[in-house]
This record gives C-alpha cells, sequence and structure tokens, in this order.
C-alpha cells in the first residue's frame, strides 16, 4: 500500500513552485510547534502528517530538529531539496499546539487544497491569546498562593504570596517590552518578587516564610524539563541537551536573583522550615488554584481549565496520600501521582479531544517541592559556614530536590516510554485509513 501511494504521489514533486510553497508550510508548523513548546516528537509526528496530507511519500520527507533550527529535505527522485528554519523565540502555547495536531487531520480528513490549510495556519499564528496580560499577571499570582498554602502556609500567607508574585509577573513583563536578555529578565522578576516577600513577612501570620518560597514559582521551567526528559527518552539526543541546558540556565537564572535577595536582606536561616501541609481539601484546592493558574500563562482553552484542576487534585491527593498513610518518600509518591495523571489522560485525549501533554503538564506542575529547593539554596549561599556535621543535610537537600524534579518528568514521560510505539502505530494505522479512503 505504501509503495502505491509512493509510485502515485510522486508527480506531485515534479512542479518545483508548488513544492517550494510545500515545504515552507512544513517548516512553518514546526516551528509553531517548537516556539509554542512541543517536545521534538510531536513536532516531528506532526511535520510528517503534513507532509502525508501534502501527497509527499514519507521516506522522501527527512527532518532534522534542534532547539533553534528545523531542516527538512525532500527527494523528488531527480533532486534534493534541503531548507531551514530558525525558531527564535521559546515560550508556551498550549491552544498553538492543540490547534495544530487538530489541522493537520483535519486537512486530510476534509482533504484541503494548500490554501484553505495555509489559511487556517495563519490563523493559529496570528489569534491572539485567550487571556489578557492583566489576568495572566493576577493568575500568577493565584497559583503562586496556592503553592504557599501546599507548603502549609494559612491564608494570610496566601494572600501576601499571590501579591508578591503578580509583582514579579509584572516585572517581568516589562524586562519582556524593553527587550532584556530573557534570563535577566527572569533574574531580576525573581528578585523583585523575592524583595517583596522578604518586607511582606513582617506583616501578621503564622507562616511568615511561605511568601518567600513560594513567591517566584511562577518562573519555574517546568516544560522545558518535562520536554528535556521526552526529548532523550526518545532518543532526540541533541534537541534533549539543549532544552535541558537551557532549562538549567532558567534555574540558575532564578536561582541568582532569589540568592541576591536574600544576601541583600540577611535573611535568617530557615531551612529548619516545617513541612507540615495542611488538611486533604485545602490542598485540593490549592493545587487546582495552582494548576489553572499555570494553564493560564500556558494559554490553555478555558474548556480545558476544569480537567487539569481535575488532574492537579489527583496528581497531589495521591502523592500527600502516599506520603502521610504508607510513609513513602516524596519523590516516590510524586512519581506515583504523575504516573497516574499521565496515564489518565491517555484516555481524556478521546474525551476532551486535546493532547495528553496540554492535559497533563499543568496538572502536575503542583507537585513542585519548593521547600527543598528552598533549602539548597540557603545551604549553598552559606557554604562557607556549614561544618562537617551539617554537610549530609545540604547534600540530602539536594538529592531529594533533583529526586523529585525527575521523579515527576519521569511520570509525565511514562506513557512515552512504554506505550509510544503502540499509540504511534495507532495514529499510523489511522493515518493509512484516511489516506487510502481519500485516494479511492
Amino acid at each position: 500500500m505504501k509503495d502505491y501511494l509512493e509510485h502515485n504521489n510522486l508527480k506531485n514533486l515534479k512542479d518545483d513552485s508548488e513544492l517550494e510553497r510545500k515545504i515552507q508550510l512544513i517548516l512553518r508548523v514546526g516551528k509553531v510547534l517548537m516556539e509554542s513548546g512541543a517536545d521534538t516528537n510531536r513536532i516531528v509526528r506532526n511535520m510528517k502528517r503534513v507532509g502525508v496530507f501534502m501527497k509527499i511519500p514519507e521516506r522522501r520527507l527527512q527532518i532534522h530538529i534542534t532547539f533553534t533550527t528545523i531542516m527538512i529535505n525532500i527527494n523528488t527522485g531527480d533532486k534534493s531539496i534541503t531548507n531551514f528554519q530558525k525558531c527564535y523565540r521559546h515560550g508556551v502555547d498550549m491552544t498553538a499546539i492543540s490547534g495544530v495536531s487538530k489541522l493537520s487531520w483535519r486537512a486530510i480528513e476534509q482533504d484541503y487544497s494548500l490554501y484553505e490549510f495555509e489559511k487556517e495556519l495563519r490563523f493559529i499564528c496570528l489569534r491572539k491569546r485567550y487571556y489578557k496580560k492583566p489576568l495572566v499577571m493576577i493568575s500568577a499570582g493565584l497559583a503562586c498562593g496556592g503553592f504557599s498554602l501546599l507548603f502549609g502556609g494559612d491564608l494570610w500567607a496566601f494572600i501576601y504570596t499571590s501579591i508578591c508574585a503578580m509583582i514579579g509577573y509584572w516585572t517581568r513583563l516589562k524586562c519582556n517590552l524593553l527587550k532584556f536578555n530573557p534570563y535577566a529578565s527572569i533574574t531580576i522578576s525573581a528578585f523583585v518578587a523575592t524583595i517583596c516577600a522578604y518586607f511582606i513577612h513582617f506583616m501578621p501570620t503564622n507562616t511568615p516564610w511561605h511568601p518567600l518560597i513560594a513567591c517566584s514559582l511562577f518562573i519555574v521551567p517546568g516544560i522545558p524539563l518535562i520536554n528535556a526528559i521526552d526529548d532523550l527518552v526518545d532518543n532526540f539526543i541533541t534537541a534533549g541537551m539543549t532544552r535541558a541546558m537551557n532549562t538549567l540556565l532558567m534555574i540558575g537564572s532564578m536561582t541568582f536573583g532569589i540568592a541576591f535577595a536574600i544576601k541583600l536582606c540577611q535573611v535568617q536561616d530557615f531551612t529548619s522550615l516545617s513541612l507540615s501541609s495542611n488538611s486533604f481539601f485545602i490542598c485540593a484546592i490549592a493545587a487546582a488554584v495552582a494548576a489553572i493558574g499555570f494553564a493560564t500563562i500556558f494559554n490553555m482553552p478555558p474548556r480545558l481549565l476544569i480537567v487539569v484542576a481535575c488532574g492537579a487534585i489527583i496528581s497531589v491527593g495521591v502523592r500527600n496520600f502516599l506520603m502521610l498513610e504508607y510513609d513513602c518518600s516524596q519523590a516516590t509518591a510524586s512519581l506515583v501521582g504523575a504516573v497516574i495523571v499521565s496515564l489518565l489522560s491517555l484516555k481524556a485525549v478521546h474525551i476532551v479531544h486535546a493532547p495528553s501533554h496540554v492535559l497533563t503538564i499543568p496538572s502536575v506542575i503542583p507537585l513542585i517541592p519548593g521547600v527543598f529547593m528552598y533549602r539548597l539554596l540557603f545551604s549553598i549561599i552559606n557554604l562557607e559556614n556549614v561544618d562537617n556535621m551539617n554537610y549530609h543535610h545540604v547534600l540530602n537537600n539536594g538529592v531529594n530536590t533533583t529526586l523529585i524534579l525527575l521523579a515527576i518528568a519521569v511520570g509525565v514521560a511514562i506513557p512515552n516510554i512504554f506505550f509510544r510505539n503502540y499509540i504511534n502505530k495507532l495514529k499510523e494505522d489511522k493515518l493509512m485509513f484516511l489516506v487510502k479512503a481519500k485516494s479511492k
């Protein structure tokens, strides 16, 4: 069947002007997905699906992707054509990822013309985000406030954290508007949010340090980290290593801003801060608020907000239950929570018609180990004052932080690790069925 389709479609590659147009459209699809925060496997899969829609035989379309460059090569039999596309802006837009995925299927099912495909792709690129910047700023603040509740903070800590995070997010928006280096923007916004939290901690609250811990968590690069793990697992080593390095630079920039603020304010040691949590009900509400806040930052369609809120409640509920009832480590409990949400998302995609990562990533963001991260940061800042007896505490904080972050990322990647081939086979069978039906 594939040989027949290839032979039948080779004539579509003879028109140079039309072939150039097809190449540019495939590259634009890859660019939209890369700049919207899609993992490399998804980018390649969608580009190949678009190639099938354009009647380009799959084995004649070669794709190479790095974090900043997309390259495709098409061999027509008579000649070989290679084109590049640079990707300069990297953000997160879940609506664009979902929209491109649906468009690639719809173009095949409804037998689009190139003009119709290009028109809808342009609409996805130019469509305004669902949420205005003031609303996103408020959502980012509430998300960080939700984290303070998850860490055991009281209602006043939630309010103070939200205010400080809003100020920090507003600062980052202004830095981006002034075209600052993205890592400098992260450093400045983390510094401003932490400074604000330090002065607010004198306000009446039973948990004065929780705003300092949670106010900068809107910067945590959860999606770059998860995408890096996904790419490495899927053997896209170059793209995965580049994403991992970008994640480290973002975390380093965030750490520098927080550390500078802590040093400037001469913050006292709070590494013994209790990990006590609020009730299951309060944690469920806080997890939902945090997930919805991040989903707003990621420009997720409003209809999916309740879905990710339920996912966050499940992931945090499972983690807390395992930690409190079965005395599991936080890393193990976080892994189980992330795995359960990832597996549930495989079924939910057929109900809500959205890619699994769009549902999973905001749902596991509330699992981030903020307290351990700050314990490690404070230990590193004051390393010269740490005696030999306390070095194991520094090491323990570092190991716990790393293990929990990796557990979350690996938990999200579990479907890719064990079910990727099965899922790809189902999609390939569906694709071949559609192509065969259209060729009759």
